[in-house]
């Protein structure tokens, strides 16, 4: 392909040929204001904010969807464009819930930015006919409120083209049309898998995660409870952006330091668990390859992953992994080994997660998930969540000095905390399960063929004479990919890692929710993933089985992976669920 070169602006500007006249304007370090367009998500050109006018084009063009070519002239910021914006605007708050202060999107918001910037403070329009909706709140993550909705529809395609699930969609035509599911089914009764990503696609506050801050206060405030909190690897590479911080910068330190001035009695890393999932799980693998399990295993730390599975494809479920995720089996350990060991009554203890996921939420209530008799863990914070509290709290975040976790049940390999990229997990049990196998020391630990934000990636390693084939899925709509060439025949994987995120944690659906404009144009997921995989070259130690506080655990409570007592608190059981998505 060759190049393109137009002007726009005044500007002249060389573009790669099939780009469109938004990527010519980026290019040129012209911003064009959009709402609907969300880069591989939603391309439909339906919200008329990126109109711009081309010279010999008859009427304005959309940018996100008009191609450039030789020669072409554009104007981004005419007064006729201007005013068309701003009219636009108008009519888009005027069926709007404009209680901008109560929003969880306050300063946040897409509509709100660009109303600032066109200088739209009210509306001709605000006195006339005006939608009212129920807020459905049924789902156990995620709260929809159609009166913040502009039917921009990129939470639809987030639901459609990133994840293949598709329970959302437009309802009704016109001025009735709103999104809605099939027969006005609340999301809860739908097939929805609480991943979220359709909170991080909205542009305003018509979709968010389903606030669990005032239980956790609640909880600390009581002085009656022990609260412990754990912190998945994924929020130390997003917490940062919550207090204007580069993506993926690394604050691990200040987390830490900020729990533990929140008032939690304990402060703990998920990556542990991660570790100690690891064990079981190479265990687990290996046992299958060497005594004719289920293969391909397919990894089991992703809920919402579990809940398409449980959905979409029960007859693979005897596959998936029988591991509880991290974060459960971090519960587990608390309220068991954790609870012994200090003497402390499990009733007394209020277990809490902070995680880059919506799904955890839901998570927390499945069944099979109490190995003390109660919930492996009470609440489940998003990584937004977090940063709200600590924005309350008046913490200076940027400034605070680093602490470190407690300990045990503290300490983590570099195996540990890359559970957080796509090929996170499949890497970390390869470090571990190609050691047992051979009974012999990895020269390099770095299994690079699984790394990257690829939707699918595939690889095959000879290890101690047996050849193993994996392959890696992120984003629901790869995973049908992968599994729909499993039931075939088509493909023969020994492992399989799933993760419901589209690069994985690091982007999931309760990170910090990043601006169009800037997710347009910058892989928020390498950025993210990047500063966990420099945590784990920088680590001492980068197997899993290396882990001096897992060594202890398995010596003085569980014996060994796969054990009776590891079996029954830190393994889980799947149900099979009906489909919704279509009648």
């Amino acid at each position: 392909m060759g190049d393109i070169k137009l002007t726009i602006d005044n500007i002249e500007v060389t573009v790669p040929e099939g780009s469109t006249l938004l990527d010519a304007a980026h290019a040129a370090g012209i911003d064009i204001p959009t709402l609907c367009f969300l880069r591989d998500v939603n391309e439909i050109g339906a919200c008329r904010m990126c109109l711009c006018e081309v010279e010999g084009a008859r009427g304005l063009v959309t940018a996100c969807a008009f191609p450039v070519s030789d020669g072409m002239v554009a104007h981004t910021n005419t007064e006729r464009l201007r005013e068309s914006r701003r009219k636009t605007l108008q009519l888009i708050v005027s069926d709007h819930n404009m209680d901008c202060l109560a929003c969880v999107r306050n300063n946040n918001c897409e509509l709100q930015k660009l109303c600032k910037r066109y200088g739209v403070t009210d509306t001709d329009y605000y006195a006339g006919k005006k939608n009212s909706f129920s807020v459905d709140a049924s789902s156990k993550s995620i709260v929809r409120d159609n009166n913040k909705c502009i039917l921009c529809r990129r939470c639809v395609g987030a639901c459609e083209n990133l994840q293949g699930i598709g329970v959302i969609g437009a309802n009704n035509r016109g001025f009735d049309t709103y999104i809605g599911s099939t027969f006005d089914l609340p999301l809860a009764e739908t097939s929805c898998v609480n991943c979220g990503q359709c909170v991080a696609a909205c542009p305003v506050g018509a979709l968010y995660e389903k606030d669990s801050t005032a239980e956790v206060k609640a909880a600390l405030e009581d002085p009656d409870k022990f609260v412990v909190v754990q912190a998945a690897p994924s929020v130390r590479v997003g917490l940062g952006e919550c207090f204007g911080l580069p993506i993926g910068t690394v604050v691990e330190g200040q987390m830490s330091a900020a729990l533990h001035r929140l008032g939690f009695d304990r402060v703990f890393d998920t990556n542990f668990s991660a570790d100690l999932t690891i064990l079981e799980e190479a265990h687990e693998l290996i046992d299958r390859v060497q005594n004719g399990g289920a293969l391909p295993l397919i990894t089991s730390c992703s809920p919402g992953w579990i809940k398409y599975c449980e959905h979409y494809y029960p007859d693979l479920l005897p596959n998936v992994s029988s591991c509880k995720s991290p974060q459960q089996m971090f519960g587990a350990v608390v309220k068991t080994y954790y609870a012994e060991t200090m003497g402390i009554p499990v009733d007394k203890i209020v277990s809490v997660s902070v995680m880059p996921c919506t799904a955890k939420k839901f998570e927390c209530d499945r069944p099979d998930q109490d190995a003390a008799g109660v919930q492996d863990v009470d609440y489940s914070l998003t990584t937004r969540e977090l940063g709200s509290l600590i924005n309350e709290a008046g913490i200076d975040f940027v400034n605070l000095p680093e602490m470190p976790y407690d300990s045990p049940l503290g300490d983590y390999t570099g195996a540990g905390v890359i559970f957080g990229a796509t090929g996170g997990v499949m890497e970390a049990a390869l470090r571990t399960a190609v050691e047992t196998i051979t009974g012999e020391e990895l020269e390099c630990v770095e299994f690079t063929d699984v790394r990257g934000v690829e939707g699918v990636k595939e690889a095959s390693y000879n290890v101690g004479g047996l050849e193993v084939n994996v392959a890696v899925a992120s984003g629901l709509a790869n995973a049908k990919k992968v599994l729909d060439a499993i039931r075939s025949g088509e493909k023969n994987y020994t492992f399989v890692e799933i993760m419901a995120c589209p690069g994985g944690c690091v982007n999931g659906g309760g990170q910090p929710i990043v601006d169009s404009s800037v997710r347009n144009f910058v892989d928020v997921r390498a950025l993210r993933a990047k500063g966990l995989y420099e945590l784990d070259k920088n680590k001492p130690l980068r197997k899993s089985h290396e882990n001096p506080e897992i060594i202890e655990l398995y010596k003085s409570y569980f014996g060994e992976p796969g054990s009776e007592k590891a079996h029954h608190i830190l393994h889980t059981k799947y149900v099979e669920r009906k489909v919704n998505k279509d009648f």
